[in-house]
Protein backbone atom coordinates (compact mmCIF):
# COMPACT_ATOMS: atom_id res chain seq x y z
CA UNK A 1 0.00 0.00 0.00
CA UNK A 2 0.98 3.44 -0.49
CA UNK A 3 -0.91 6.43 1.40
CA UNK A 4 1.25 9.48 -1.20
CA UNK A 5 0.07 12.35 0.91
CA UNK A 6 2.87 14.19 3.41
CA UNK A 7 0.42 16.96 4.86
CA UNK A 8 1.01 20.04 6.77
CA UNK A 9 -1.34 22.40 8.62
CA UNK A 10 -0.17 26.16 8.58
CA UNK A 11 -1.83 29.82 8.95
CA UNK A 12 -1.72 31.56 6.00
CA UNK A 13 0.94 33.48 4.80
CA UNK A 14 3.00 33.48 1.52
CA UNK A 15 2.31 30.25 -0.79
CA UNK A 16 4.69 28.49 -2.86
CA UNK A 17 4.52 25.34 -4.95
CA UNK A 18 3.76 23.90 -7.97
CA UNK A 19 -0.25 23.92 -7.16
CA UNK A 20 -2.27 26.68 -5.35
CA UNK A 21 -6.05 25.54 -4.36
CA UNK A 22 -8.66 27.83 -3.85
CA UNK A 23 -12.39 26.90 -2.96
CA UNK A 24 -14.79 29.79 -5.07
CA UNK A 25 -18.31 29.81 -4.78
CA UNK A 26 -21.31 30.47 -8.03
CA UNK A 27 -20.12 33.99 -8.33
CA UNK A 28 -16.42 32.77 -8.97
CA UNK A 29 -15.20 35.20 -6.60
CA UNK A 30 -12.31 34.64 -4.68
CA UNK A 31 -12.22 35.33 -0.92
CA UNK A 32 -9.65 37.81 0.50
CA UNK A 33 -7.50 35.44 1.77
CA UNK A 34 -7.68 33.39 -1.56
CA UNK A 35 -6.90 36.85 -3.38
CA UNK A 36 -4.06 37.53 -1.45
CA UNK A 37 -2.56 33.86 -1.90
CA UNK A 38 -2.96 33.66 -5.60
CA UNK A 39 -1.75 37.21 -6.39
CA UNK A 40 -2.76 40.16 -9.01
CA UNK A 41 -4.35 38.89 -12.13
CA UNK A 42 -5.95 35.36 -10.67
CA UNK A 43 -9.05 37.11 -10.33
CA UNK A 44 -8.98 37.88 -14.15
CA UNK A 45 -7.70 34.91 -15.21
CA UNK A 46 -10.34 32.67 -13.13
CA UNK A 47 -13.05 34.93 -15.07
CA UNK A 48 -11.99 34.46 -18.09
CA UNK A 49 -11.41 30.50 -17.98
CA UNK A 50 -14.01 30.14 -16.18
CA UNK A 51 -16.20 31.55 -19.62
CA UNK A 52 -14.20 29.62 -21.74
CA UNK A 53 -14.82 26.44 -20.02
CA UNK A 54 -18.54 27.26 -18.66
CA UNK A 55 -17.10 26.83 -15.51
CA UNK A 56 -20.19 27.80 -13.25
CA UNK A 57 -18.59 26.83 -9.67
CA UNK A 58 -21.28 24.30 -8.50
CA UNK A 59 -20.55 22.32 -5.96
CA UNK A 60 -17.64 19.87 -6.32
CA UNK A 61 -16.77 20.90 -10.15
CA UNK A 62 -13.08 21.76 -10.67
CA UNK A 63 -10.95 24.23 -12.80
CA UNK A 64 -7.84 23.70 -13.72
CA UNK A 65 -5.79 26.75 -15.69
CA UNK A 66 -1.72 27.90 -15.54
CA UNK A 67 -0.79 30.38 -12.96
CA UNK A 68 -0.99 34.22 -13.48
CA UNK A 69 2.81 35.66 -14.83
CA UNK A 70 5.13 36.00 -12.14
CA UNK A 71 3.43 33.81 -9.19
CA UNK A 72 4.96 31.89 -7.07
CA UNK A 73 3.14 28.63 -8.08
CA UNK A 74 2.48 26.78 -11.28
CA UNK A 75 -1.08 25.62 -11.60
CA UNK A 76 -4.09 27.44 -9.84
CA UNK A 77 -6.74 25.20 -9.37
CA UNK A 78 -10.25 26.20 -8.30
CA UNK A 79 -12.99 23.92 -6.92
CA UNK A 80 -16.42 24.95 -6.53
CA UNK A 81 -18.48 25.05 -3.34
CA UNK A 82 -21.82 26.17 -5.17
CA UNK A 83 -24.40 28.68 -3.77
CA UNK A 84 -24.64 29.45 0.34
CA UNK A 85 -27.75 26.91 0.40
CA UNK A 86 -25.40 24.51 -1.46
CA UNK A 87 -21.96 25.29 1.12
CA UNK A 88 -24.93 24.83 3.92
CA UNK A 89 -24.78 21.01 2.67
CA UNK A 90 -21.23 20.77 1.76
CA UNK A 91 -19.57 17.20 2.43
CA UNK A 92 -15.93 18.46 3.71
CA UNK A 93 -14.92 14.64 2.86
CA UNK A 94 -15.99 14.64 -0.35
CA UNK A 95 -14.45 18.08 -1.12
CA UNK A 96 -11.32 16.52 -0.48
CA UNK A 97 -11.25 13.62 -2.51
CA UNK A 98 -12.28 16.30 -5.37
CA UNK A 99 -9.46 18.70 -4.51
CA UNK A 100 -6.79 15.08 -4.29
CA UNK A 101 -8.34 13.97 -8.02
CA UNK A 102 -6.69 17.10 -9.31
CA UNK A 103 -3.38 17.06 -7.89
CA UNK A 104 -0.59 15.03 -8.83
CA UNK A 105 2.29 13.01 -7.50
CA UNK A 106 5.25 13.94 -7.04
CA UNK A 107 4.30 17.57 -6.77
CA UNK A 108 3.34 20.37 -4.12
CA UNK A 109 0.29 21.66 -3.73
CA UNK A 110 -0.89 24.63 -1.18
CA UNK A 111 -4.85 24.61 -0.68
CA UNK A 112 -6.55 27.63 1.12
CA UNK A 113 -9.32 26.99 2.90
CA UNK A 114 -11.15 30.18 3.01
CA UNK A 115 -15.28 30.39 1.73
CA UNK A 116 -17.29 33.62 0.80
CA UNK A 117 -18.41 33.25 4.52
CA UNK A 118 -14.78 33.04 5.83
CA UNK A 119 -12.34 30.93 6.85
CA UNK A 120 -13.43 27.24 7.55
CA UNK A 121 -13.52 25.76 10.88
CA UNK A 122 -10.82 23.39 12.10
CA UNK A 123 -13.27 19.97 11.99
CA UNK A 124 -14.23 21.05 8.54
CA UNK A 125 -10.95 21.18 7.66
CA UNK A 126 -10.29 18.18 9.42
CA UNK A 127 -13.01 16.67 7.25
CA UNK A 128 -10.96 17.57 3.83
CA UNK A 129 -7.76 16.29 5.26
CA UNK A 130 -9.38 12.78 5.47
CA UNK A 131 -11.24 13.10 2.18
CA UNK A 132 -7.76 13.66 0.98
CA UNK A 133 -6.03 10.65 2.64
CA UNK A 134 -8.73 8.54 1.24
CA UNK A 135 -8.56 9.56 -2.29
CA UNK A 136 -4.42 9.40 -2.09
CA UNK A 137 -4.59 5.72 -1.32
CA UNK A 138 -2.95 3.16 -3.67
CA UNK A 139 -2.75 -0.25 -3.74
CA UNK A 140 0.58 -1.52 -5.44
CA UNK A 141 2.78 -3.62 -2.75
CA UNK A 142 2.97 -5.97 -5.69
CA UNK A 143 4.06 -3.25 -8.52
CA UNK A 144 7.47 -3.94 -9.39
CA UNK A 145 8.13 -2.55 -12.57
CA UNK A 146 9.65 1.28 -11.82
CA UNK A 147 7.48 4.40 -13.09
CA UNK A 148 8.53 7.82 -13.38
CA UNK A 149 9.02 9.80 -10.14
CA UNK A 150 5.58 11.75 -11.28
CA UNK A 151 3.52 8.35 -11.29
CA UNK A 152 4.76 7.37 -8.19
CA UNK A 153 6.12 10.46 -5.89
CA UNK A 154 3.95 11.34 -2.97
CA UNK A 155 2.28 14.77 -2.97
CA UNK A 156 3.34 17.55 -0.18
CA UNK A 157 -0.10 19.42 0.51
CA UNK A 158 -0.02 22.03 3.32
CA UNK A 159 -3.58 23.47 4.19
CA UNK A 160 -4.23 26.79 4.90
CA UNK A 161 -6.66 27.19 7.87
CA UNK A 162 -7.37 30.28 10.30
CA UNK A 163 -6.74 28.47 14.16
CA UNK A 164 -3.82 25.62 12.64
CA UNK A 165 -3.71 24.31 16.28
CA UNK A 166 -7.55 23.72 16.50
CA UNK A 167 -7.53 22.35 12.93
CA UNK A 168 -3.90 19.75 14.37
CA UNK A 169 -6.03 18.78 17.45
CA UNK A 170 -9.31 17.74 15.06
CA UNK A 171 -6.99 16.22 12.27
CA UNK A 172 -6.30 13.40 15.08
CA UNK A 173 -9.06 12.26 15.11
CA UNK A 174 -9.89 11.78 11.29
CA UNK A 175 -6.28 10.63 10.82
CA UNK A 176 -7.04 7.39 13.09
CA UNK A 177 -9.89 7.04 11.33
CA UNK A 178 -8.05 7.17 7.85
CA UNK A 179 -5.80 4.86 9.03
CA UNK A 180 -8.53 2.19 10.39
CA UNK A 181 -10.09 2.20 6.10
CA UNK A 182 -6.54 2.28 4.98
CA UNK A 183 -5.90 -0.74 7.17
CA UNK A 184 -9.57 -2.55 6.15
CA UNK A 185 -8.62 -1.67 2.24
CA UNK A 186 -5.48 -3.40 2.78
CA UNK A 187 -6.66 -6.76 4.07
CA UNK A 188 -9.55 -6.65 1.26
CA UNK A 189 -6.88 -6.03 -1.43
CA UNK A 190 -4.27 -9.09 -0.55
CA UNK A 191 -3.97 -11.63 -2.41
CA UNK A 192 -5.27 -15.11 -0.74
CA UNK A 193 -2.00 -17.22 -1.20
CA UNK A 194 -0.93 -14.19 1.20
CA UNK A 195 -3.91 -13.48 3.75
CA UNK A 196 -5.27 -16.33 4.74
CA UNK A 197 -6.80 -17.11 8.24
CA UNK A 198 -3.63 -17.59 10.18
CA UNK A 199 -1.76 -14.36 8.67
CA UNK A 200 -5.11 -12.67 9.04
CA UNK A 201 -5.51 -13.09 12.82
CA UNK A 202 -1.56 -12.20 13.29
CA UNK A 203 -2.05 -8.65 11.27
CA UNK A 204 -4.83 -8.26 14.00
CA UNK A 205 -2.74 -9.03 16.75
CA UNK A 206 -0.82 -6.01 15.55
CA UNK A 207 -3.48 -3.54 17.21
CA UNK A 208 -1.88 -4.24 21.06
CA UNK A 209 0.23 -2.07 19.82
CA UNK A 210 -2.36 1.14 19.88
CA UNK A 211 -3.74 -0.65 23.54
CA UNK A 212 -6.49 -3.56 22.10
CA UNK A 213 -6.29 -6.68 23.84
CA UNK A 214 -6.10 -9.02 21.08
CA UNK A 215 -6.83 -12.81 21.68
CA UNK A 216 -6.04 -15.44 19.31
CA UNK A 217 -8.03 -18.86 19.33
CA UNK A 218 -6.67 -22.03 17.25
CA UNK A 219 -8.83 -24.93 16.04
CA UNK A 220 -8.03 -26.33 19.24
CA UNK A 221 -9.35 -23.94 21.21
CA UNK A 222 -12.35 -23.82 19.02
CA UNK A 223 -13.18 -27.60 19.00
CA UNK A 224 -13.00 -27.13 23.08
CA UNK A 225 -15.34 -24.64 22.88
CA UNK A 226 -17.90 -26.37 20.79
CA UNK A 227 -17.82 -23.87 17.19
CA UNK A 228 -18.61 -26.75 15.09
CA UNK A 229 -20.81 -24.81 12.19
CA UNK A 230 -17.49 -22.15 11.59
CA UNK A 231 -14.96 -25.33 12.04
CA UNK A 232 -17.59 -27.28 9.47
CA UNK A 233 -16.70 -24.75 6.97
CA UNK A 234 -12.96 -24.66 7.21
CA UNK A 235 -12.31 -28.41 7.14
CA UNK A 236 -11.58 -29.07 3.56
CA UNK A 237 -8.73 -26.03 4.07
CA UNK A 238 -5.12 -26.81 4.36
CA UNK A 239 -5.22 -23.67 6.46
CA UNK A 240 -6.61 -23.82 9.97
CA UNK A 241 -9.30 -21.47 10.77
CA UNK A 242 -9.04 -18.98 13.44
CA UNK A 243 -11.15 -16.63 15.43
CA UNK A 244 -9.45 -13.36 17.41
CA UNK A 245 -10.85 -11.72 19.57
CA UNK A 246 -10.11 -7.72 19.92
CA UNK A 247 -11.15 -5.34 22.98
CA UNK A 248 -10.84 -1.94 23.44
CA UNK A 249 -11.09 -0.58 27.02
CA UNK A 250 -12.12 2.96 26.76
CA UNK A 251 -14.57 3.35 29.30
CA UNK A 252 -15.35 2.40 33.05
CA UNK A 253 -14.80 -1.35 33.89
CA UNK A 254 -18.90 -1.89 34.68
CA UNK A 255 -19.64 0.27 31.05
CA UNK A 256 -21.23 -2.88 28.62
CA UNK A 257 -19.62 -3.24 25.93
CA UNK A 258 -20.42 -3.10 22.23
CA UNK A 259 -19.81 -5.89 19.85
CA UNK A 260 -19.21 -6.09 16.26
CA UNK A 261 -19.05 -9.20 14.40
CA UNK A 262 -16.77 -9.69 10.85
CA UNK A 263 -17.39 -12.59 8.27
CA UNK A 264 -13.58 -13.47 7.35
CA UNK A 265 -14.18 -16.15 4.73
CA UNK A 266 -10.49 -15.39 3.69
CA UNK A 267 -10.97 -17.43 -0.03
CA UNK A 268 -14.43 -18.97 -0.70
CA UNK A 269 -14.21 -21.36 -3.65
CA UNK A 270 -17.83 -22.19 -2.74
CA UNK A 271 -16.48 -25.75 -1.28
CA UNK A 272 -18.16 -28.71 -2.85
CA UNK A 273 -21.19 -26.85 -4.32
CA UNK A 274 -18.60 -25.31 -6.09
CA UNK A 275 -18.83 -21.59 -8.23
CA UNK A 276 -18.75 -21.03 -11.46
CA UNK A 277 -14.63 -19.82 -12.30
CA UNK A 278 -15.65 -17.15 -13.85
CA UNK A 279 -14.51 -13.70 -11.38
CA UNK A 280 -13.63 -16.57 -8.60
CA UNK A 281 -10.67 -14.29 -8.06
CA UNK A 282 -12.68 -11.78 -6.50
CA UNK A 283 -13.78 -14.43 -3.56
CA UNK A 284 -10.26 -13.32 -2.11
CA UNK A 285 -12.64 -9.97 -0.99
CA UNK A 286 -14.93 -12.33 1.13
CA UNK A 287 -13.25 -11.43 4.19
CA UNK A 288 -14.16 -7.64 4.35
CA UNK A 289 -16.25 -7.69 7.18
CA UNK A 290 -13.60 -8.97 9.21
CA UNK A 291 -11.46 -6.21 7.59
CA UNK A 292 -14.06 -3.28 8.59
CA UNK A 293 -14.02 -4.67 12.18
CA UNK A 294 -9.92 -4.68 12.50
CA UNK A 295 -10.20 -1.26 10.74
CA UNK A 296 -12.77 -0.15 13.21
CA UNK A 297 -11.04 -1.35 16.09
CA UNK A 298 -7.47 0.55 14.55
CA UNK A 299 -9.89 3.60 14.62
CA UNK A 300 -11.45 3.77 18.22
CA UNK A 301 -8.11 2.41 20.02
CA UNK A 302 -6.13 5.59 17.79
CA UNK A 303 -8.80 7.67 18.79
CA UNK A 304 -8.74 6.79 22.37
CA UNK A 305 -12.48 6.58 21.87
CA UNK A 306 -14.45 6.68 25.36
CA UNK A 307 -16.25 3.28 24.91
CA UNK A 308 -15.80 -0.17 25.36
CA UNK A 309 -15.64 -2.12 22.36
CA UNK A 310 -15.60 -6.02 20.94
CA UNK A 311 -14.54 -7.46 18.06
CA UNK A 312 -14.76 -10.97 17.00
CA UNK A 313 -13.86 -12.20 13.71
CA UNK A 314 -13.93 -15.72 12.33
CA UNK A 315 -11.09 -16.87 10.16
CA UNK A 316 -11.98 -19.46 7.45
CA UNK A 317 -11.31 -20.63 3.90
CA UNK A 318 -13.72 -22.68 2.30
CA UNK A 319 -12.12 -25.06 -0.31
CA UNK A 320 -13.58 -28.29 -2.12
CA UNK A 321 -10.83 -31.11 -0.53
CA UNK A 322 -11.71 -34.70 0.08
CA UNK A 323 -12.53 -33.86 3.48
CA UNK A 324 -14.59 -30.99 2.82
CA UNK A 325 -17.87 -30.36 4.35
CA UNK A 326 -20.93 -32.16 2.23
CA UNK A 327 -24.30 -30.79 1.27
CA UNK A 328 -26.90 -32.97 3.62
CA UNK A 329 -24.26 -33.39 6.42
CA UNK A 330 -25.84 -31.82 9.65
CA UNK A 331 -23.63 -29.74 12.24
CA UNK A 332 -24.61 -28.91 15.87
CA UNK A 333 -23.77 -25.02 16.48
CA UNK A 334 -22.34 -23.47 18.92
CA UNK A 335 -25.54 -22.59 20.69
CA UNK A 336 -26.65 -26.26 20.08
CA UNK A 337 -28.90 -25.74 17.41
CA UNK A 338 -28.24 -28.22 14.66
CA UNK A 339 -27.76 -27.28 10.51
CA UNK A 340 -28.64 -29.18 7.49
CA UNK A 341 -25.83 -28.24 5.01
CA UNK A 342 -27.76 -27.65 1.45
CA UNK A 343 -25.40 -25.55 -0.13
CA UNK A 344 -21.71 -25.43 0.85
CA UNK A 345 -21.20 -21.90 -0.77
CA UNK A 346 -23.56 -20.50 2.14
CA UNK A 347 -20.85 -20.93 4.30
CA UNK A 348 -20.60 -17.33 5.94
CA UNK A 349 -23.72 -17.68 8.01
CA UNK A 350 -21.78 -20.88 9.73
CA UNK A 351 -19.17 -18.67 10.52
CA UNK A 352 -21.63 -15.82 11.71
CA UNK A 353 -23.82 -18.24 13.74
CA UNK A 354 -20.80 -19.46 16.06
CA UNK A 355 -19.03 -15.89 16.32
CA UNK A 356 -22.28 -14.27 17.42
CA UNK A 357 -23.49 -16.86 20.09
CA UNK A 358 -20.31 -16.59 21.20
CA UNK A 359 -20.18 -12.85 21.46
CA UNK A 360 -23.40 -12.23 23.36
CA UNK A 361 -22.95 -15.51 25.80
CA UNK A 362 -19.44 -14.55 26.47
CA UNK A 363 -19.11 -10.40 26.59
CA UNK A 364 -23.43 -9.85 27.39
CA UNK A 365 -22.70 -6.52 24.91
CA UNK A 366 -25.11 -3.51 24.64
CA UNK A 367 -25.56 -4.45 20.80
CA UNK A 368 -24.42 -6.88 18.10
CA UNK A 369 -23.56 -5.65 14.76
CA UNK A 370 -21.86 -7.96 12.31
CA UNK A 371 -20.78 -7.33 8.88
CA UNK A 372 -20.93 -9.63 5.78
CA UNK A 373 -20.63 -9.90 2.29
CA UNK A 374 -22.94 -12.42 2.60
CA UNK A 375 -25.01 -12.67 -0.33
CA UNK A 376 -25.47 -12.16 -3.77
CA UNK A 377 -29.14 -11.32 -3.74
CA UNK A 378 -28.53 -7.95 -1.84
CA UNK A 379 -26.67 -7.06 -5.31
CA UNK A 380 -29.83 -7.83 -7.20
CA UNK A 381 -31.83 -5.58 -4.66
CA UNK A 382 -29.60 -2.67 -3.87
CA UNK A 383 -26.47 -3.30 -5.96
CA UNK A 384 -23.70 -1.03 -4.75
CA UNK A 385 -25.42 1.71 -3.50
CA UNK A 386 -26.60 0.53 0.05
CA UNK A 387 -25.66 -1.85 2.36
CA UNK A 388 -28.42 -4.24 3.29
CA UNK A 389 -29.83 -3.60 7.17
CA UNK A 390 -31.36 -6.45 8.96
CA UNK A 391 -32.44 -5.63 12.50
CA UNK A 392 -34.22 -6.50 15.42
CA UNK A 393 -34.01 -3.54 16.65
CA UNK A 394 -35.69 -0.07 15.19
CA UNK A 395 -33.34 2.01 17.66
CA UNK A 396 -30.03 0.46 16.03
CA UNK A 397 -32.16 1.15 12.33
CA UNK A 398 -32.65 4.35 13.21
CA UNK A 399 -29.15 5.15 14.15
CA UNK A 400 -27.53 3.00 11.56
CA UNK A 401 -29.62 4.75 8.98
CA UNK A 402 -28.06 8.46 10.56
CA UNK A 403 -24.82 7.39 10.58
CA UNK A 404 -25.42 6.16 6.61
CA UNK A 405 -26.17 9.17 5.23
CA UNK A 406 -23.74 11.50 7.42
CA UNK A 407 -21.08 9.20 6.29
CA UNK A 408 -22.06 8.32 2.59
CA UNK A 409 -22.04 5.08 3.72
CA UNK A 410 -25.44 4.60 3.14
CA UNK A 411 -27.61 1.39 4.26
CA UNK A 412 -31.63 0.07 3.40
CA UNK A 413 -33.50 -1.67 5.90
CA UNK A 414 -34.88 -5.12 4.79
CA UNK A 415 -37.30 -7.27 6.48
CA UNK A 416 -37.20 -10.00 8.63
CA UNK A 417 -40.25 -11.92 9.75
CA UNK A 418 -41.99 -15.24 10.60
CA UNK A 419 -42.92 -16.29 7.06
CA UNK A 420 -39.32 -15.71 5.94
CA UNK A 421 -37.84 -17.22 8.86
CA UNK A 422 -39.99 -20.91 8.22
CA UNK A 423 -38.34 -21.00 4.86
CA UNK A 424 -35.24 -22.25 6.50
CA UNK A 425 -36.50 -25.12 8.69
CA UNK A 426 -35.10 -28.39 7.80
CA UNK A 427 -36.72 -31.68 8.01
CA UNK A 428 -33.83 -33.36 9.77
CA UNK A 429 -32.11 -30.50 11.72
CA UNK A 430 -33.46 -27.45 13.41
CA UNK A 431 -32.84 -25.39 10.34
CA UNK A 432 -31.12 -25.43 7.16
CA UNK A 433 -28.38 -23.27 5.90
CA UNK A 434 -29.86 -21.95 2.73
CA UNK A 435 -33.41 -22.10 1.08
CA UNK A 436 -32.91 -21.29 -2.09
CA UNK A 437 -33.30 -18.72 -4.65
CA UNK A 438 -36.66 -16.60 -3.15
CA UNK A 439 -35.13 -14.02 -0.20
CA UNK A 440 -31.89 -14.94 -0.26
CA UNK A 441 -30.57 -12.50 1.75
CA UNK A 442 -33.37 -12.49 3.60
CA UNK A 443 -33.46 -15.95 4.89
CA UNK A 444 -30.29 -15.33 5.82
CA UNK A 445 -30.75 -13.02 7.77
CA UNK A 446 -33.38 -14.72 9.60
CA UNK A 447 -30.56 -17.76 9.91
CA UNK A 448 -28.48 -14.95 11.77
CA UNK A 449 -30.84 -14.10 13.66
CA UNK A 450 -31.58 -17.46 15.65
CA UNK A 451 -28.23 -17.19 17.12
CA UNK A 452 -28.60 -13.62 18.56
CA UNK A 453 -30.76 -14.54 21.47
CA UNK A 454 -32.44 -11.62 22.89
CA UNK A 455 -29.53 -9.39 22.26
CA UNK A 456 -29.90 -5.80 19.88
CA UNK A 457 -28.55 -6.98 16.95
CA UNK A 458 -28.30 -5.70 13.46
CA UNK A 459 -26.88 -7.42 10.14
CA UNK A 460 -25.21 -5.66 7.49
CA UNK A 461 -24.96 -7.21 4.24
CA UNK A 462 -21.72 -5.42 2.54
CA UNK A 463 -21.43 -7.92 -0.56
CA UNK A 464 -22.64 -5.31 -2.62
CA UNK A 465 -20.40 -2.19 -0.82
CA UNK A 466 -17.06 -4.43 0.61
CA UNK A 467 -15.44 -5.51 -2.20
CA UNK A 468 -14.80 -4.59 -6.14
CA UNK A 469 -16.21 -0.94 -5.27
CA UNK A 470 -17.73 1.22 -7.64
CA UNK A 471 -15.06 4.58 -7.75
CA UNK A 472 -15.90 7.50 -5.72
CA UNK A 473 -14.83 10.93 -4.96
CA UNK A 474 -12.91 9.36 -2.07
CA UNK A 475 -11.88 5.91 -3.37
CA UNK A 476 -10.41 4.79 -6.07
CA UNK A 477 -9.54 1.27 -4.41
CA UNK A 478 -10.77 -2.00 -5.38
CA UNK A 479 -11.48 -3.13 -2.03
CA UNK A 480 -12.41 0.40 -0.36
CA UNK A 481 -12.87 -0.51 3.55
CA UNK A 482 -16.36 0.23 3.51
CA UNK A 483 -18.16 0.36 7.26
CA UNK A 484 -14.92 1.95 8.98
CA UNK A 485 -16.73 5.09 8.94
CA UNK A 486 -20.20 3.86 9.30
CA UNK A 487 -19.83 2.53 12.32
CA UNK A 488 -16.95 4.72 13.45
CA UNK A 489 -20.01 7.55 13.59
CA UNK A 490 -22.64 5.12 15.42
CA UNK A 491 -20.05 5.15 18.04
CA UNK A 492 -19.03 8.63 18.54
CA UNK A 493 -22.91 9.66 17.81
CA UNK A 494 -24.23 7.90 20.48
CA UNK A 495 -22.25 5.27 22.60
CA UNK A 496 -19.35 7.36 24.55
CA UNK A 497 -19.05 9.39 27.64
Amino acid sequence: MSQRLKLEIKAPDTVEGHDLVVLVSDALTLSGAAQEAAGPGAQALLTRAAAAERFKGKAYAGLTLPAPEGAAYERLIAIGTGSAADRGELDFVKLGGVIAGRLAAGRSAEIVLALPEGMVEAKQAADLALGLRLRSYVFDRYKTKSKDKDETGSIAVTLRVADPAAAKKALKAADAIAAGVVLARDLVNEPPNVLYPEEFADRAKKLEKLGVEVEILDEKDLKKIGMRALLGVGQGSRRESRVVVMRWNGAGKDEPPVAFIGKGVTFDTGGISLKPGASMEDMKGDMAGAACVVGLMHALAARKAKVNAIGVIGLVENMPDGNAQRPGDIVTSLSGQTIEIINTDAEGRLVLADVLWYAQDRFKPRFMINLATLTGAILVALAQENAGLFTNSDELAQRLTAAGLATGETVWRMPLGKAYDKMIDSKFADMKNSSGRYAGSITAAQFLQRHVNDTPWAHLDIAGTGMAAKDSEINRSWGPGWGVRLLDRLVKDHYEG
